[in-house]
């Protein structure tokens, strides 16, 4: 009985990686397919800023700002789900979280929110919400 001990580690290991292809392939599934690495570097300062406005803003309900708050420190931190060292999925996490964290205070605050805090162009709005499968804000 305790010969075998190996086998816990060992199938512990194996669940976790078989968990975490799961996730990567469900990450390069839920990409959008008409949206290229240059549009998201151009979007990505404007983004960062447009986090940052929405969760200082007094306004918001407090579990906004602090799914907002929260994600601003997921993306500045150095873990994350998938290494960003791995091509093109490295980072897909990343835009990913942030599309649902979008789309989820789109629906709580609406869209008028997001275009009220939209640091950049009207058209810098339009493809962030292509991007992240929003309705289009005024």
């Amino acid at each position: 009985m305790f010969s075998d001990w190996w086998m816990i580690p060992v199938s512990l290991g194996a669940a976790l990686i078989l968990l975490w292809l799961a996730l990567a392939v469900t990450l390069w599934l839920l990409k959008p397919d008409d949206v290229g690495i240059a549009d998201l570097l151009r979007l990505l300062p404007d983004t960062l800023r447009l986090l940052k406005r929405l969760a200082a803003d007094p306004q918001m309900p407090r579990r906004i700002r602090v799914v907002l708050a929260g994600l601003l420190i997921f993306l500045a931190s150095p873990i994350d789900l998938i290494p960003d060292f791995i091509p093109v999925l490295g980072y897909a996490d990343d835009v990913i979280i942030t599309a649902m964290v979008l789309r989820w205070v789109t629906r709580s605050a609406g869209p008028q929110a997001l275009a009220n805090h939209w640091p950049g162009t009207p058209d810098g709005l339009t493809a962030l919400c292509r991007l992240c499968r929003l309705p289009e804000a005024v």
